[in-house]
């Protein structure tokens, strides 16, 4: 039995049916959600929610940690108001193979940016600022292109990879949100950089196989402040780029370091690169834990937003960015087939373009073949009914992503 009632009346319990807007334009991505909090309530009073009906057995659904932070049903709609519409200029495909070059010649020249100031020298500036001028047009040509490239890591080489994948995140997340050339090209700056000051922090800290103690949890913080002051004292760089680096830590509930700013004191380039930032350590192997696969991270982010730490607006777009199902993630389709996810489509979240490596029979096939499940014309038609763990399964999603398909 339903019932509709005022949002004062609203009460932490309570199963939310529908609303008097669209759910579109609140944080939340269900249509239907139990209270948890007086929070979540002050945010729907906050979007403009004034009523509401509510089901009057909220017990007959379980609120689980599971649909709490199950995202896939829910992110499978058009993209959202205010989010930019992004063609692409060139084909997936086609843009790929420049954008290798131009993710290694970052690479590169992040390894030599944090040499030198492991060695109390100068930053090269310009090199920084045509690489990133190349990710920019790359991005602009097919933001999808490198975006797929963020699944490279190698463990020995964390920080080098990091600081690219997250420069090439925010870039593809502030390419959905409209940013201009101008605008990717310093967010692009100031995210390939903002991880320089653990160059500053001891090797004994920095590369500790284990998890911090609290105090050197606090010398590790450290490489914030630092950050900033070799970006000031060595580079010539204005505030704007420098801001990636002093707010990746920062929370829009005000429980970052090294300020505890709240968002309202957090430049936009600082929100962004908190939730790539995230993201992107998450799902990397560290020398204290094995890399999250990509799915659980984004539910991690989700429910990041949720509590307030990260901008909720933010996160949605950036799901939206990288795909329900990102590049490289194993999947077990509808048939018992297993494929790898090669390319999302943004029109279609749930049906990304895979490559089949696995028979229903589970037998490895020897040429993977190519399967978009957008666009099938066969009988019954495929879908993804599970998310896989790569190392589980035996597969490993580079041997097939940087190999062409039959």
């Amino acid at each position: 039995m339903n019932k509709r009632i005022g949002i004062d009346e609203l009460q932490p319990g309570m199963l939310v049916e529908k609303l008097d807007r669209s759910w579109l334009d609140t944080p939340f991505f269900r249509h239907k959600m139990t209270i948890t909090s007086r929070q979540q309530i002050a945010q729907l009073k906050s979007c403009g929610v004034r009523t509401l009906i509510v089901s009057l057995h909220a017990d007959e659904i379980a609120d689980t940690p599971e649909a709490e932070s199950n995202i896939a049903a829910d992110i499978a709609r058009p993209a959202m108001e205010g989010t930019a519409s992004v063609r692409s200029i060139v084909p997936f495909e086609e843009e790929l193979h420049a954008a290798r070059q131009v993710y290694q010649a970052a690479k590169t020249i992040v390894q030599n940016a944090m040499h030198d100031t492991r060695l109390g020298r100068a930053i090269d500036v310009e090199s920084v600022r045509q690489v990133v001028s190349d990710m920019t047009d790359s991005v602009l040509r097919n933001s999808d292109a490198l975006t797929s490239l963020s699944r490279l890591k190698r463990f020995d080489e964390y920080t080098f990879y990091h600081s690219v994948n997250t420069a090439l995140l925010a870039m593809s997340l502030g390419r959905r949100l409209g940013f201009d050339r101008s605008a990717l090209h310093l967010a692009g700056v100031g995210t390939l950089l903002h991880d320089i000051g653990k160059m500053k922090i001891p090797l004994e800290v920095l590369n500790k196989s284990g998890r911090f103690e609290a105090h050197e949890m606090e010398i590790m913080k450290q490489h914030v402040l630092r950050g900033v002051e070799v970006l000031n004292s060595t580079t010539g760089l204005g505030d704007s780029y420098i801001r990636p680096a002093l707010e990746h830590h920062e929370r829009v509930n005000g429980v970052g370091y090294p300020h505890r700013r709240a968002k309202q004191d957090i430049s936009q380039f600082g929100l962004i690169t908190a939730v790539v930032d995230v993201y992107d350590a998450m799902t990397s192997d560290r020398c204290y834990h094995k890399g999250k696969p990509a799915h659980e991270a984004l539910q991690f982010l989700y429910r990041l937003s949720l509590e307030g730490h990260l901008d909720s607006t933010l996160v949605q777009r950036f799901i939206q960015v990288v795909g329900v199902y990102p590049v490289g993630s194993v999947v077990e389709l509808s048939t018992g087939e297993i494929g790898v996810v090669k390319q999302i489509n943004h029109h279609a979240p749930l049906a990304p373009l895979v490559f089949l490596v696995r028979s229903e029979g589970n037998t490895l096939l020897a040429r993977p073949k190519e399967l978009d499940l957008c666009g099938q014309i066969e009988q019954p038609h495929r879908n993804i009914a599970a998310i896989l763990y790569p190392h589980q399964v035996g597969i490993d999603p580079t041997d097939y992503l940087d190999k062409k398909a039959a």
